[in-house]
């Protein structure tokens, strides 16, 4: 029979064959904090500033089609390094959901466009932590928005752990997608600038000052 927790939803598992546990749905192993991951994300900025990215309806229609999938985020932080007057990076924290819940993570972008690191902040799941380590998240690094980013294109899978490795791997995507479509493309950066060239061969600083 299966257990019965008051006031607590019952998840099946398909793997395991059984409902999870009260202490498996609990389970949130913190890996790293926030600062800390824009503090090595961002390493080589003299400051950090932090904005919000209010998208309307019509930049959501657009970013969903071009990563193939819906959300329900309106709204997005991102963090922005910067050195004397020019940019040098962007990492924005993710929320998105794994086999049954969702993972935190921290996704570097630099100023061309291109993945410049992934950081595990918070891991729900009782299996998958994997996709933490650096020795599977450097897949990521250099990929952009040109990239599939997807298991068996140009992603790894981690055995017993696919949802977790296609949850990752669509954030990292959207991630790329709205640094390109909102910071990118109006600098003359973004990503229809990289396909031309392979054509032809408002808050306060929160670091420093």
């Amino acid at each position: 029979m299966p257990p019965v927790w008051a006031g607590t939803e019952k998840v099946w598992d398909n793997d395991l064959k059984r409902h999870l546990t009260e202490d498996e749905l609990n389970h949130a192993e913190i890996l790293m904090t926030e600062e800390a991951a824009v503090k090595i994300i961002l390493a080589k900025s003299e400051r950090v500033r932090k904005e919000v990215l209010q998208l309307t309806q019509d930049k959501k229609d657009l970013v969903e089609q071009r990563i193939g999938w819906k959300f329900p985020e309106q709204a997005f932080e991102i963090y922005i390094g910067e050195t004397g007057d020019k940019i040098d990076g962007y990492a924005m924290v993710h929320n998105t959901i794994g086999k049954h819940k969702h993972m935190t993570y921290m996704v570097g972008v630099d100023t061309k466009g291109a993945c410049s690191d992934v950081e595990l902040l918070v891991f729900r799941e009782v299996r998958g932590s994997e996709v933490g380590r650096k020795r599977f998240n450097v897949q990521y690094e250099g990929k952009t928005v040109l990239d599939p980013i997807r298991i068996n294109k140009d992603i790894i899978n981690i055995t017993g752990a696919t949802m977790s490795v296609r949850s990752i791997s669509a954030g990292v995507k959207r991630v790329l997608v709205l640094i390109d479509e909102f910071y990118l493309k109006p600098a003359g950066l973004g990503s229809d600038t990289l396909a031309a060239k392979k054509d032809k061969g408002f808050l306060p600083s929160i670091f420093g000052n």
